[in-house]
């Protein structure tokens, strides 16, 4: 890579010049503390050293500048939002230019009668939902992340959340994008119908592409009218995880939808009740399903009747704030995690019929490696958040192993690596194991039809 493009007396200055700038906009910094923080995600990977200079954006032409710019010299480019990623999949190192596209945050139209919405990448996603509110609309992936991540990140790992099993995930709400290519070509992809089938649907393909393709700066998204009111929420008390898995199992088989079906075990629950300062130790699993909406009620009485053939206790609300005491116990689980040393979260997901293998699994890889893995799932969707708990900020070699058998295990039952966090740097390494050979070549043959000289976010997935 021609990295002395970006070296000597002034190293920012032919970056800047390339962008048409001598001012504050777009922001070009070369050394600092800003360096040192996109070294690392929320996954715990760190570099080995700071990049080249970080670009914040103002707008599309700034994009194209720095991707012009970044063509012309092989630099390699790692676009950024929040960095909230939990994969490793927009650190950024040596040698490197991060684009950031946080500045780029307005909302830019909303359409009540199309219910679509179009914005800037940078936008934190319940910031726009806040907007929102008085339109009678919502954006409805909903991350854990959802108050510090960006829709931009969203759309670049796919990301998932709670209400993903009734809702569908960030792909489901995305109609159309704008995407700027390595050598600074704009794409307009996709429509503002609700439906759409003109070609290959490039669309989907940028969607979770993890900033390898192209950097997303602008998006329509589908939004849905604000649910109507009524609320019905179930906190249940399992002897065994199995117990809680069979459960959640019976109630998708029931053909219930729930809104949130939240799954922790055992070893998870106990860390909870002391980051609480709740007695939740010798509980079992827990399991918190809610419904939303006018039947929400008797969707729920019928859930409850379910779940009382394998729940050693359980309690029902349809009081609002009763039903946030219930939540907290879910929402305060990687809180806890924290609070027990360094954690590693992991994301596997399963065909739903198969939770109850798959936990038994999980603490067979937990007591054979001698590590403590408390575990949150996304039981309507089959999602699981096993967390590796370690000492330091290196990942142990016994980690990786148990990792591994984790992986191993979740493919061996139909399942897959990742259900929302993305590949990233943390999970190339058993790519191909999912994919195959045949399909992994032809995904890194896109992959260079779009970036041929490899500059966009390389050696993030492949």
């Amino acid at each position: 890579m021609d990295t002395e493009a970006l070296r000597g007396v002034e190293p920012a200055s032919a970056l800047r010049h390339a962008l048409g700038v001598d001012a504050a906009s777009p922001v070009v910094v070369t050394d600092g503390p800003e360096l040192e923080q996109v070294r690392v995600d929320r996954s715990g990977h760190r570099s080995s050293g700071p990049p080249l200079a970080l670009v914040t954006a103002g707008d599309v032409a700034d994009v194209q500048a720095t991707l012009r710019f970044a063509t012309a010299h092989r630099i390699p480019v790692i676009p950024r939002g929040a960095g909230t990623g939990l994969a490793g999949g927009a650190t950024a190192g040596e040698g490197e230019i991060v684009l950031s596209t946080l500045a780029m945050d307005r909302i830019l139209e909303v359409s009540v009668p199309d219910q679509l919405a179009v914005v800037q990448p940078g936008i934190l996603n319940a910031g726009l939902n806040a907007e929102l509110v008085p339109h009678g609309l919502w954006f409805a992936p909903d991350p854990a992340s959802r108050a510090i991540s960006t829709i931009g990140g969203n759309i670049a790992t796919n990301a998932g959340g709670l209400l993903c099993a009734k809702y569908g995930v960030t792909r489901e709400s995305v109609l159309g994008l704008k995407v700027v290519l390595a050598d600074g070509t704009l794409l307009t992809l996709g429509h503002r119908t609700v439906k759409g089938v003109t070609g290959y649907d490039l669309t989907a393909l940028m969607i979770g592409s993890e900033g390898t393709l192209g950097v997303i700066v602008e998006a329509t998204l589908k939004l849905l009218p604000l649910p109507a009111p009524g609320v019905a929420t179930i906190g249940a008390y399992f002897r065994t995880v199995r117990d809680a898995a069979a459960a959640s199992a019976a109630v998708t088989a029931a053909q219930l939808t729930p809104a949130v079906m939240e799954l922790i075990e055992e070893r998870g629950l106990a860390a909870i009740g002391a980051y609480l300062g709740l007695d939740l130790t010798g509980r079992g699993s827990y399991l918190l399903v809610s419904f939303d909406g006018p039947g929400a009620r008797v969707e729920a009485e019928q859930a409850l009747a379910v779940l009382g053939a394998l729940a050693v206790d359980t309690e029902m609300t349809t009081d609002p704030v009763e039903s946030e005491r219930l939540f907290a116990v879910r929402r305060s689980a990687h809180y806890a995690f924290d609070a027990l040393g360094t954690g590693l979260i992991e994301d596997i997901a399963v065909p739903r019929s198969a939770l109850p293998e798959m936990f038994d699994a999980v603490t067979a890889i937990a007591d054979r490696h001698g590590i403590l893995l408390p575990v949150v799932a996304h039981a309507a969707d089959g999602n699981l958040h096993p967390t590796f708990i370690f000492e330091g900020e290196e990942v142990p070699e016994a980690v990786w192993t148990a990792a591994g058998e984790l992986f191993e295990e979740a493919l061996r039952l139909g399942g897959t690596l990742t259900g929302e966090h993305g590949v990233g740097l943390l999970k190339k390494r058993w790519l191909r194991r999912e994919l195959g050979d045949v399909q992994h070549e032809l995904q890194r043959s896109i992959k260079e039809v779009f970036d041929p000289l490899g500059i966009l976010n390389p050696g993030k997935v492949f």
